[in-house]
């Protein structure tokens, strides 16, 4: 799988917009602690964006930012043959065709590493209007029905947004059971109650996410 065959089975940009603020809200009542958390949302990244992203703690990481532009999604996939560190500088094709309105987030300091290296191996983009996801014109290395650029990998869960995916997903990260009816609430954009983050985590107060669930910008009881 590539950024292309990704880009064929997102959905449209509200609707993956609402699915990870989803990701994020099962994960902060998964996971108290912020940085041991795979998934997060800020619904208020800047002033007219918000963004979710996905670091795996072992360099692998995507980021989305949503603005009324549209949706950007840039993923680094550490170990891929399409590593920017391999060929000194993004791989062909990955960012050369992202459209003017998304530049900034192509040149945005906090996607590249110190030097300004921007982080990328799979890059795709959506703006208002579309009818569907693009990435660019990429001659792939190896056999392009791998996983060349992490794409299948990075973004698996935004490809299967199925409760069960999550829940098989979080039971195998945080070896612990998952209430796939609690998953099932959260995936709806139903508000988050007491009852239903007691159901994630036995040990959690409602109260003390507050903040967190305020960031997301999810509805809560």
């Amino acid at each position: 799988m590539t950024v292309h065959d990704v880009a064929r089975q997102l959905p449209e940009v509200a609707v993956l917009r609402e699915h990870c603020r989803s990701l994020a809200v099962l994960e902060a009542v998964l996971s108290p602690e912020w940085a041991d958390r795979y998934h997060s949302f800020d619904d208020h990244w800047s002033e007219r964006e918000s963004m979710a992203s996905m670091r795996n703690g072992s360099g692998d990481e995507y980021s989305i930012v949503f603005s009324p532009a549209g949706a950007y999604v840039r993923g680094f996939a550490h170990e891929s043959p399409m590593s920017p560190y391999a060929e000194d500088g993004p791989w062909p094709g990955v960012l050369d065709e992202v459209p003017e309105a998304f530049r900034p987030c192509v040149e945005e300091p906090a996607f590249s590493d110190e030097d300004g290296m921007p982080l990328v191996t799979a890059c795709m983009w959506r703006e208002t209007g579309d009818g569907g996801w693009a990435a660019g014109t990429i001659d792939f290395p190896g056999e392009a029905s791998g996983d060349p650029d992490g794409a299948g990998h990075l973004f698996q869960l935004l490809v299967d947004r199925s409760p069960e995916a999550f829940q098989r997903w979080a039971e195998d990260y945080y070896e612990v059971p998952v209430s796939l009816e609690a998953v099932r609430h959260v995936f709806s954009s139903r508000s988050l109650t007491e009852e239903v983050a007691r159901a994630l985590n036995p040990e959690i107060v409602l109260a003390d996410l507050a903040e967190d669930i305020s960031d997301i910008g999810y509805p809560m009881d």
